[in-house]
């Protein structure tokens, strides 16, 4: 039996042995006196207002009902003030949301609801206090003893189930200090209630309970939009940030961690669209990215595919609402689920796909900030392709498509840093020159020369992998960078380079000729290797190191050779 169901009848359990039997034994021997019906079903209406319009305190919903409790208890007894508190928390319980399910909640707080009702009328009534009283001193004096002990009752069971849970809980926390609060500041209002209901009748009720509730939906009204304010700022916040990242990888990782984080989700996935299949870009579960391991599917399945087709958001509050449509790409928990396209140029470019554990999770207002967020998303993504572009072109040789000077001079930087601290053991620079290059300028033209540069470029690029870094030092001369490479090694795989040239043939258009026909040419390299730490501790001495293997060591030696430094 799974830990969830084993509370689950624990609680049931538990309930059915309390609450009724505690029901029975309050009405035999504390039964409710005579009472208008109609009286009984406007404090009923009260109940449910001061439930529907609860006041926002740092983001948790506190329903203001005691004010309502204690006039209830003062005037009608323990029985009706258990009967209406009951009938409560059934509706606090379906309104509030939470991760926990309904069915583990409704026993819990019902035995909850009813031991502090029971604890602290029968302390009311072994101290004295009388129901239907209206000695203002009795009535005050003992209705805050009622509210006292309900107040302390109610959060050492709080504070006693965490514990059980295994929750570490506060008793006095900032969450406490506030009940305690809001607790006592309604208590005037009770006894007013209470007494004036006594003098006047039902209208007591409106004469409070109006300026009560409007007071109450004016400081929610206000509570919401401070929210919408916050999550706007917040959002602002997020759209610097992500213009301030240079990669497309930074905008994508800092955007979906920053969304997941504002919205407190427990799964974030930034699906991309392209080529009619939707491609899983990114995927944030258990606070941190997961690998990402889904196959591309077609771009209309699912609520993303949904999302794509009908250009439309999505925000549902629970599974039940989108669990027909194929989603296997979304965490199997997941409940509450918003869906935003991203768009870039009015052209849909994605999906954001945002869920919850909990049922609702989302507000309304969290779908146009969601809008907002993908705009900045958008733009940001557009603005970091352009600069990795920008990067690219001043990085790349314009002829070859390979690293130029000014990126292998960084390049050998970093990784010499790395020697000197140990990350690397061995670092190796393979410096090559094409033999009598001029020759073959003048005799067939210097576009041939660059033909034969490029497919050069492509051969070497194609040889080295991923084992290095190859880049064009100037004009016929290149340069392959080979971390974790022994001077050994990188001999060995000089000399590999040096016959597969040898052998190769290159097909070239000769600009010389009468006919302009294609010729097919070989050529051969001369090649020189340095290493470190061996040869040198500088970069720059490690390039000129290689240089002189290749004058002294290969050109001079005959070309066509590959030629160690030595000092």
């Amino acid at each position: 039996m799974d830990p969830l169901t084993k509370r689950r009848r624990i609680l049931w359990t538990a309930w059915l042995l309390i609450v009724p039997p505690g029901l029975y034994l309050i009405y035999q021997y504390y039964p409710p006196p005579s009472m208008e019906l109609a009286d009984v079903l406007a404090y009923l209406a009260f109940f449910v207002l001061a439930c529907l319009f609860p006041m926002n305190i740092s983001g948790v919903p506190t329903y203001l009902v005691q004010w309502l409790t204690v006039a209830v208890f003062l005037k009608y007894g323990l029985f009706v003030e258990v009967i209406l508190s009951q009938i409560t928390m059934i509706i606090v319980i379906l309104r509030l949301r939470t991760s926990e399910g309904i069915s583990v909640r409704i026993p819990f707080n019902s035995m909850m609801f009813f031991a502090v009702s029971a604890i602290a009328g029968l302390t009311f009534l072994f101290a004295g206090g009388e129901i239907g009283s209206l000695n203002l001193g009795d009535v005050i004096v003992f209705g805050l003893l009622f509210q006292t002990v309900s107040f302390v009752a109610n959060q050492l069971i709080l504070y006693g189930y965490a514990r059980i849970l295994g929750e570490h809980k506060d008793f006095f926390s900032l969450d406490t200090i506030w009940d305690f609060t809001i607790t006592f500041l309604v208590f005037p209002f009770s006894i007013a209630l209470y007494m004036s209901e006594a003098y006047f009748g039902l209208a007591a009720l409106l004469l409070l309970g109006i300026p009560f509730f409007t007071m109450t939906a004016i400081i929610h009204m206000y509570t919401n939009s401070e929210k919408v304010n916050n999550d706007l700022k917040k959002a602002g916040v997020i759209g610097h940030q992500l213009a301030a990242r240079l990669s497309t990888d930074e905008v994508l990782d800092q955007f979906v961690i920053q969304v997941a984080n504002l919205f407190k989700v427990d799964f974030a996935y930034v699906i991309d669209f392209r080529d009619g299949q939707l491609l899983m870009l990114r995927k944030f579960e258990e606070s941190q990215l997961q690998p990402l391991d889904k196959k591309p599917i077609e771009y209309d399945e699912g609520i993303a595919g949904q999302a794509i087709v009908k250009d439309s958001s999505y925000m549902f509050s629970s599974k039940a609402q989108w669990k027909n449509m194929p989603t296997e790409y979304i965490h199997a928990d997941s409940e509450s689920l918003m869906a935003m396209p991203i768009s870039r140029n009015n052209k849909i470019e994605g999906v954001l796909v945002l869920t919850a554990r909990r049922k609702h999770a989302f507000l309304p207002h969290q779908l146009q900030i969601l809008d907002i967020l993908s705009t900045y998303f958008a733009v940001s993504l557009e603005k970091a392709v352009l600069v990795q572009k920008a990067i690219a072109k001043s990085e790349r040789c314009g002829l070859t498509k390979l690293y130029n000077y000014r990126y292998l001079d960084e390049a050998i930087g970093k990784c010499m840093e790395q020697v000197n601290s140990k990350e690397l053991d061995h670092l190796s620079v393979v410096m090559m020159d094409i033999d009598y290059f001029k020759a073959i300028n003048d005799k067939y033209g210097h576009q041939s020369g660059n033909e034969i540069l490029i497919a050069l470029a492509n051969l070497l690029t194609k040889m080295v992998g991923n084992e290095g870094t190859v880049a064009r030092y100037g004009g016929e001369e290149f340069v392959i960078l080979l971390p974790g490479y022994s001077k050994e090694v990188s001999m060995l795989f000089a000399e590999n380079i040096r016959k597969e040239i040898e052998k190769h043939e290159f097909t070239i258009h000769s600009d010389l000729d009468d006919k302009r026909g294609t010729v097919g040419i070989k050529i051969t390299m001369s090649i020189g290797v340095s290493s470190a730490p061996e040869d040198s501790d500088d970069a720059m001495a490690m390039i000129r190191n290689a240089d002189r293997a290749l004058y002294i060591g290969a050109k001079q030696a005959g070309r066509n050779k590959v030629a160690a430094y030595t000092k």
